[in-house]
């Protein structure tokens, strides 16, 4: 027979016959180990002995601890309900003399432990329940100066607010909670702020209203007005959330906050009303609306005047911004609040009192009433301003000198006012709404002003009006103007971080608008430059090269034809200089760099050179295109690459060198010129 052992991480098979045969040396060996087993049970024998005793004795003790601990709570418990017995007679005590002495506060607090007792389980311990025994009398004492306090309560803290005793209703106002009446008092209480508001803004407004047109502040005294009421619920606010989160508990300013917003909701459309009254706001706007747009003005002598919405426009943004300020405000108060409500309390009508008090708000929706308008009056402002500095484009400058526009100063000056006016509106809305009225001004009507302009060209010899125009439209809205405005958008947020696509609209229109100016400078130098040079490029045929060495030599001294060039090309282009920007300047250098070239190459391919002329004609092209190059931020040597290489070719001694710029070993050199050119060149030696 056969047995398979397994022991860890190895089976071994072991024959039944060989254990057998194994067994009695086994059972040798363990009768002589016998003594020392039998020693090794009598240990554990006594070892278990021990444990089991231990155990018994620690389920015993541990029983007693138990009956001990018990006990020690039934005493403590005991002790309590003897201590609200005693509290309650001490209140019972304690609260009619309070009452007696008027120490309301006192009583109050009498009452306070009062409601903190369980009463029924005092009766039950007691065992004094009935009808007429001395437990069932103190409480119907208690409760009789409950309702006594309440009343008296209530109507002191009425009295006090008859009488406008701060000191009293606040004193009064701490005992509310004591009484268990947290939602009563809080409700008192944001009554007695609101009627300190509404008076508060009622002589405010009164003096608005009565505010004389001499005084420095008559602009904008609505607005200054609602800001006063924003600044008293706001002080309120500070004074008197740490007042009530001491005797009220955390989260529950929110209560006053509602009802606060609620009263300023009411003031805001008083001011808001007689801003309207006084300013004529509804008539105003009325005006616009029935004023015509700007390709029709010219036949309406009844347009509106804009000049009237100057004032008005100025007071809606105040008034807004500083709402928009108080309403941040008041979010972060009522955020910071809501975040003290323990979360068994918070209700979904408590989630949304933020959105109820700010969003929905009557002061949220009277703003964004005025803000809407506005936008339409400003927009108006803004078109029939511009368009007004159009049509009385004064020009600067005499017969002999550059004639220079008042018309692009005065167009971005008005947009800027209007851009900027918007931004201090804080309003998102309004004032991405005027930078597409200011880019669509400036890419529609305003463009069109000078692309008629541009169409009647420019009188020979001066800077004109109308290139006048041209180039500042170019310096105000494509470098200067709009970019500043941008830039101060782009500011503007930063600082205030409320208004994130506001600078789309202009980065857009900015680069819709760079190209258009190049027209201008491209007709200015077609018409003031180009007729200008080709006289002076005319003399370089009239100056031989094909000279001698001593001709060479004086010319190295007095050259008969680049010195003049020079000298007459840099007053010519220096008398721009002035009223064009510096890219401006630079794209007239470049234009002019272009029609040199090219006339200078025909006035080459006319002449006769030698060797020595080739060398001369190397020479100014070099005095040529170092002054350019020096007058001008723009790459110009391009620009002359096949005058170089005409001048390359005019050096040579021989005609075979050509074959070592021309051919397969000539290097990284790309000639602009054709074989048919190159050989035309080489006829000219």
């Amino acid at each position: 027979m056969r047995i398979l052992l397994r022991i860890p991480d190895t089976q071994i098979l072991w024959d039944f016959d060989f254990l057998r045969g194994l067994a009695p040396v086994c059972l040798d060996g363990f009768s002589i180990e016998s003594p020392n087993l039998q020693l090794v049970m009598r240990d554990a024998q006594h070892l278990h002995t021990m444990i089991s005793n231990t155990s018994d004795l620690a389920e015993k003790v541990s029983s007693k601890v138990r009956l001990l601990d018990l006990v020690k709570n039934r005493v403590q418990e005991t002790i309590k309900r003897v201590d609200d017995i005693l509290d309650l007679k001490a209140c019972v005590d304690g609260v009619q003399t309070a009452l007696n002495t008027e120490h309301f506060e006192q009583a109050a607090a009498h009452i306070h432990r009062y409601l903190n007792l369980d009463e029924q389980v005092l009766k039950d311990i007691a065992g004094d329940s009935k009808k007429g025994s001395d437990l069932a009398g103190a409480f119907e004492l208690l409760h009789e100066a409950e309702t006594k306090l309440k009343r008296i309560v209530n109507d002191k803290f009425e009295a006090a607010i008859q009488n406008g005793d701060r000191g009293s209703v606040e004193r009064f106002f701490k005992i509310f909670p004591l009484l268990g009446q947290h939602q009563v008092g809080l409700e008192k209480y944001a009554r007695y702020l609101c009627t300190q508001i509404a008076a508060q803004c009622q002589k405010n407004l009164d003096n608005a209203v009565a505010v004389k047109d001499s005084d420095r502040h008559v602009n904008v005294v609505f607005a200054n007005t609602l800001t006063l009421l924003f600044e008293n619920i706001a002080r309120m606010v500070e004074e008197h959330q740490p007042f009530v989160e001491t005797y009220y508990g955390p989260g529950k300013m929110f209560i006053l906050l509602q009802a606060m917003q609620a009263e300023c909701d009411k003031q805001v459309n008083q001011v808001v009303d007689q801003f309207i009254k006084k300013r004529q706001f509804t008539e105003k706007f009325k005006s616009v609306q029935g004023s015509q747009t700007f390709r029709g003005s010219s036949a309406n002598l009844d347009r509106y005047d804009p000049r009237e919405l100057d004032v008005v426009l100025r007071e809606v943004v105040v008034m807004n911004a500083r709402a928009e300020m108080y309403l941040q405000f008041l979010e972060k108060r009522i955020a910071d609040d809501m975040a003290n409500v323990p979360d068994k309390e918070k209700s979904e009508e408590l989630s949304g009192i933020q959105e109820k008090v700010i969003a929905n708000c009557e002061l949220n929706r009277r703003m964004q009433e005025l803000i809407g308008n506005y936008i339409y009056m400003e927009e108006y402002f803004m078109r029939e301003t511009v368009m007004k500095a159009v049509k009385m484009d004064i020009t600067e400058g005499g017969d002999d000198e550059a004639v220079t526009s008042s018309m692009v100063d005065d167009v971005f000056f008005i947009i800027q006012k209007a851009v900027r006016r918007a931004l201090s509106s804080s309003s998102v809305d309004g004032t991405c709404a005027m930078l597409n009225h200011a880019c669509a001004l400036l890419s529609s009507d305003y463009r069109d002003v000078l692309t008629a302009v541009l169409k009647g060209g420019f009188p020979f010899g001066s800077v004109s009006k109308l290139f006048a125009s041209q180039i500042e439209c170019d310096r105000n809205l494509a470098f200067g103007d709009a970019a500043k405005l941008k830039l101060e958008a782009s500011a503007h947020i930063l600082y205030h971080s409320w208004l994130e696509p506001k600078s789309t609209g202009f980065t857009r229109h900015i680069k819709l608008e760079v190209h258009f100016p190049f027209g201008g400078i491209y007709q200015l130098c077609s018409t003031a430059v180009i007729p200008r040079l080709k006289p002076l490029i005319d003399g370089f045929n009239s100056t031989s090269h094909n000279i001698s060495e001593e001709e060479f030599a004086f010319y190295e001294v007095n050259d008969p034809f680049v010195q003049n060039f020079i000298t007459s090309l840099d007053s010519i282009l220096t008398s721009f200089k002035g009223p064009l920007t510096p890219s401006n300047y630079d794209s007239l250098v470049s234009m002019a760099a272009t029609e040199i070239t090219t006339q200078l190459e025909t006035s080459v391919m006319k002449a006769s050179f030698n060797r020595l002329g080739g060398l001369q004609f190397d020479k100014e092209l070099r005095s040529l295109v170092g002054y350019l190059t020096a007058v001008t931020q723009w790459t110009i040597r391009d620009k002359f690459a096949r005058l170089t290489q005409i001048a390359t070719v005019l050096n040579l001694e021989k005609v075979g060198e050509i074959m070592d710029y021309w051919g397969p070993n000539s290097g990284p050199m790309t000639w602009r010129l054709t074989p048919t050119e190159v050989r035309q060149v080489l006829s000219l030696r």
